[in-house]
């Protein structure tokens, strides 16, 4: 059974659909859904629907888009919505200088902010980073002392030296359908990972997996990625990685 360590059931284009999404769970080979928070709205659909559902937790946090819009309010709500119990992470938070929706001073404030609070709540942390791994790592590096409780990079995308840097922090490396897309050449990066550090997401309903690519993605196309990684490694991960993403979330 596998675990989709980053979805968000909480976006209104899969809202008609989670019913059926989590009661075939089993069916489809699903035995945990993490349900990521990307701002205050969407971590408190994320809290609420962990609550409904068996087997689907929850993640609460800004995502670096958003940077500009977070306040003391915010930070404020999320430490009341961690103390239900279904809240098993810190995220996503990080930096994005891709899209630059926020100013990237305001991005880096905001992610250190973040990471201090996921450490006062003891939570791991699921890492959003695209465009800016260097300063990231450096952030991360110079904040160790606030990584304690673990974490995720999120659909990591940068190279095989960075890896290591992120290895050494403890870190946890997930990757998801963009593996399958016809240019990625991730499959060094992907051997690269120690086994015991692996996780497996979807980021549905964005980043859907070949051969469904351009239409909306749901956790079930997890086993894609899955596929695609057992092929480049030439080793059966589903167990293992199902036990790595129970192991960082604390999930018994």
């Amino acid at each position: 059974m596998l675990f989709d360590t980053h979805a968000h059931l909480n976006d209104n284009r899969l809202a008609p659909e989670i019913e059926s999404i989590v009661s075939q769970m089993s069916d489809k080979g699903l035995s945990h859904i993490m349900n990521v928070g990307y701002d205050t709205p969407s971590s408190i659909i994320a809290v609420e629907q962990s609550t409904l559902y068996d087997n689907v937790y929850a993640s609460i946090g800004i995502h670096p888009h958003d940077s500009k819009s977070a306040t003391k309010k915010d930070y404020d709500l999320f430490v009341k919505l961690a103390e239900n119990k279904k809240v098993k992470a810190y995220g996503e938070i990080g930096l994005d200088f891709y899209y630059d929706l926020s100013e990237r001073d305001i991005q880096e404030r905001v992610f250190i902010e973040q990471l201090e609070l996921a450490d006062t709540l003891k939570l791991p942390v699921i890492f959003h980073v695209r465009d800016a791994y260097g300063l990231a790592y450096e952030i991360l590096k110079s904040h160790k002392n606030l990584l304690k409780n673990g974490g995720v990079m999120h659909c990591y995308q940068s190279s095989k030296e960075m890896l290591g840097g992120f290895l050494d922090l403890g870190l946890h490396i997930a990757f998801g359908g963009a593996i399958t897309f016809k240019n990625a050449k991730k499959d060094d990066i992907v051997k690269a990972v120690p086994i015991d550090r692996l996780l497996l997401e979807t980021d549905c309903p964005y980043m859907t997996p070949v051969p469904f690519r351009g239409k909306t993605n749901y956790p079930e196309y997890v086993a894609l990625v899955r596929d695609k990684i057992c092929e480049w490694r030439n080793e059966d991960i589903e167990t293992i990685t199902t036990q790595n993403a129970k192991r960082v979330f604390r999930i018994e």
